[in-house]
């Protein structure tokens, strides 16, 4: 998966105080918008958020954004905040002292929901085990985040702090907020971002509340399959190895410094819509690793669309596009719930004129495969006797022995695991599945927030438990099962207390004790470390555009809106370095360099440097490979670990059965800055923290634009580096990774113990 290099701190800073990985904020309803990004214009798979953000600002909504560069987002905000990056901390939690010196918080919610009395017991034992002192600690711990320190800390002016937090404040608990990548993402430490933000949401007591934040499994709905196979009894080192016992998730992207090291071998490698090669930081050393057969026997790549990744496949296999292939979608878009339901087009329109279609790609064009025949046909070929097990889980509910088809799996999902879609169904004379293949959606919710904690433990929940001695707690073998609330057992939330954890044991007790609460630790692109009389500076290179999507851009008529990546460089800075806009500049980073031309502004604060993302893609072969309108043809040299990379020449007219690759009028099609970063991942969270500190120098007389270097030797270096800071299981217990975790494919619980490691490993 790509999620460490695309949202894994904030996951883990949402996930330890709630148990639940993403946010859902109620932006419709909100009287306080704090965003800590360009969310507003660049949602990614939350862009139905734009509108609800405006709408509520048209009702009076104060809308805060917290970005170092003037996105459209802060430009349409009521208070843009500027912070350097990874200061954000500071500036939040100067927010939660001012809530709690002018007593803008809510008391019983915190004094309820909040593991105050664990955070005493462990870290405060000295004080009385009252909520007064909880308060009292809090005030002595965050009093130092006066405004006037987090003024000089973040850049921002006091009196404009002041506004900010009184806005929060003043919005009781209608206050909405947002952190998913940004400064999360591109930091050392994002994740504590994300627990200091998520800590001005419990003081204001906004969690399951009209205007507040809801988690996203109450708004997310995820229905069941009819033959799910049982948890895996092993452990893949590769995906979690044991450096990071606490990451979010699968290690992805450091994969190619594991072979490197001898920590395995992959007989066959499925990339499936993921261009590691382009996206990931270090793409070089993943074109090593895809071209050394001692590394990657067998590498697929199944895509849609050409990329980078797919021209060091031994097979490209093309899957089908939205319009091309069945698919659920649901997300957190608002306080509702809704499932989505996608159609391949052709072999719709095909069976509805009576024609008889056994599989999908018989419709698509070129035979295209929708993926979830391609598994299911694969299992029959690996297992087709059913000999090994494997083929079982892709079998008919309806036919015993033969495979599933699209009719009877999506026909299941709909009839036993929606919530009111039979009904809504039968009610039009119709099956589930009619009925979703007539409309598409459905609402199984149009008002969900998140009270599950208060729910009330059934006698059945109930049976075999106790009380803790405190009366707070209800207990099943000596671990919380719920919580005592207004005298009520009730559920609490999925975390091990129940409760809202401040405090997180967890951290504690997996080698992290100093991280243990919300706390400020600035990055590692710290801009008091930075030698600006050197020319370095921090990059910011993972703000994304409106017009263009994470990984899948590369189509025509959104590059003709956007097809370059200048480098934001403030008008003080560039009169320091005497550049203009236009100029070609050298921004060299630890294991290379990459020419690029810089963008001369007031819209982003001096000190810092922005490249967007999206843009740079390439190909190496004239009429394939990539677009031809949204790629440049480059020529790739190597010489041992040191690589370059030129453009030959970037978009340019063509001809072709589409008339418009005639009207081609642009050129640029931008840099690719990722080849030159070195791998930087968070030692907690598994993070690939994306900023980067960087040199910036006038380009030289022989440079031009688009020119990329980069020495792999000094990749495994930094790797070994950033390496260095991980404190590596076993956890408490023998663990390799605490059990109330999530992961993807989640283990039986014996896989979860580590081996002692033999002689020799």
């Amino acid at each position: 998966s790509h999620t460490n290099v695309c949202s894994s701190s904030a996951r883990l800073g949402h996930f330890l105080w709630t148990g639940a990985d993403r946010p859902s904020p109620d932006y419709a309803n909100a009287r306080t918008i704090l965003l800590l990004s360009s969310h507003l214009e660049s949602g990614h798979y939350f862009n139905p958020h734009a509108q609800r953000i405006v709408d509520a600002q048209a009702a009076g909504a104060t809308v805060i954004t917290v970005d170092p560069r003037l996105s459209n987002s802060s430009a349409k905000a009521n208070l843009w905040l500027p912070a350097y990056s990874g200061t954000e901390g500071a500036l939040l939690l100067a927010f939660a002292r001012i809530l709690l010196e002018e007593n803008l918080y809510d008391r019983e919610f915190v004094r309820t929901w909040v593991n105050w009395r664990e955070y005493l017991r462990a870290e405060r034992p000295e004080l009385p085990e009252t909520f007064d002192s909880f308060i009292d600690a809090l005030k002595q711990l965050y009093g130092p985040f006066t405004p006037e320190y987090a003024a000089e800390e973040t850049g921002v002016p006091a009196a404009r702090l002041v506004e900010a937090a009184r806005a929060i404040g003043l919005a009781g608990t209608r206050f909405s907020a947002h952190s998913w990548r940004a400064a999360a993402a591109g930091n050392l430490w994002g994740w504590q971002i994300t627990r200091c933000l998520y800590l001005l949401v419990v003081l204001s007591g906004s969690l399951g509340t009209i205007g507040g934040m809801n988690l996203h499994v109450t708004n997310k709905f995820v229905p069941k399959h009819p033959n799910p196979p049982p948890a895996p009894e092993y452990w893949n080192e590769l995906l979690f190895p044991r450096e990071f016992p606490l990451a979010f998730f699968e290690m992805s992207f450091l994969l190619p410094h594991f072979l490197k090291e001898g920590r395995g071998r992959l007989d066959v490698y499925f990339t499936r819509v993921y261009n590691p090669v382009w996206t990931n930081p270090d793409g070089f050393s993943w074109m090593e690793a895809l071209q050394d057969p001692e590394q990657i026997g067998l590498h697929v790549a199944l895509s849609p669309t050409w990329s980078e990744t797919a021209w060091f496949a031994d097979y490209i296999l093309p899957m089908g596009l939205g319009t091309e292939r069945h698919d659920t979608m649901s997300q957190e878009t608002h306080a509702g719930q809704w499932l989505g339901f996608r159609q391949p087009v052709v072999r719709v329109a095909r069976e509805k004129r009576g024609d008889r279609v056994t599989a999908t790609y018989e419709a698509n064009p070129g035979e295209v495969w929708e993926e979830s025949e391609f598994w299911i046909a694969l299992s029959w070929k690996i297992d087709p006797d059913g000999a090994l097990g494997i083929r079982q889980y892709f079998e008919s509910p309806q036919r015993p022995g033969q495979p599933i088809t699209m009719d009877e799996y999506y026909g299941w999902m709909f009839e036993h695991s929606v919530p009111g879609l039979p009904e809504a169904a039968a009610r039009e004379g119709l099956t589930p599945l009619a009925y979703m293949r007539k409309y598409g959606v459905f609402q199984v919710s149009d008002r969900a927030y998140s009270r599950g904690h208060e729910r009330p433990l059934s006698d059945d929940e109930l049976h075999g438990t106790t009380v803790s001695a405190d009366g707070e707690t209800v207990l099943r073998e000596g671990t919380a099962a719920g919580v005592i609330a207004a005298g009520v057992a009730r559920a609490g939330f999925d975390t091990p207390s129940r409760r809202l954890e401040f405090y997180s044991p967890t951290l504690s007790r997996w080698g992290w004790p100093e991280h243990a609460i919300p706390r400020y630790v600035p990055g590692h692109v710290y801009w008091r470390e930075l030698k600006r009389a050197e020319g370095e500076f921090d990059l910011l290179p993972n703000f994304r555009l409106p017009t263009l999507i994470h990984t899948r851009s590369a189509v025509k008529w959104l590059y003709e809106i956007s097809h370059d990546n200048p480098l934001w460089i403030s008008t003080a800075d560039a009169r320091r370095l005497d550049v203009a806009t236009g100029d070609l500049v050298k921004v060299r980073t630890r294991i290379g360099s990459f020419v690029t031309r810089a963008w001369v502004t007031e819209g982003i604060r001096p000190g810092v440097l922005g490249v967007s993302h999206h843009l740079g893609r390439w190909r190496l072969h004239e009429e394939m490979g990539g677009s031809r309108s949204a790629s440049s043809l480059v020529r790739i040299a190597r010489a041992g670990g040191r690589y370059t990379m030129k453009q030959v020449h970037g978009a340019q007219p063509f001809a072709s059965d589409d008339p418009d690759s005639a009207r081609v009028w642009w050129t640029n099609i931008g840099v690719h800055q990722n080849l030159t970063f070195p791998v930087q991942p968070d030692p907690v969270s598994g993070m690939h923290c994306w900023h980067q500190r960087v040199r910036l120098e006038k380009a030289a007389p022989d440079e031009r634009y688009g020119d990329v270097e980069v020495d792999t030797e000094k990749a495994h270096a930094a790797y070994k580096e950033w390496m260095e800071q991980t404190r590596p299981a076993p956890g408490p217990d023998g663990l390799r990774r605490p059990l109330w975790f999530d992961r993807p494919l989640r283990p039986v619980p014996d896989a979860y113990r580590l081996a002692p490691r033999r002689e020799g490993q």
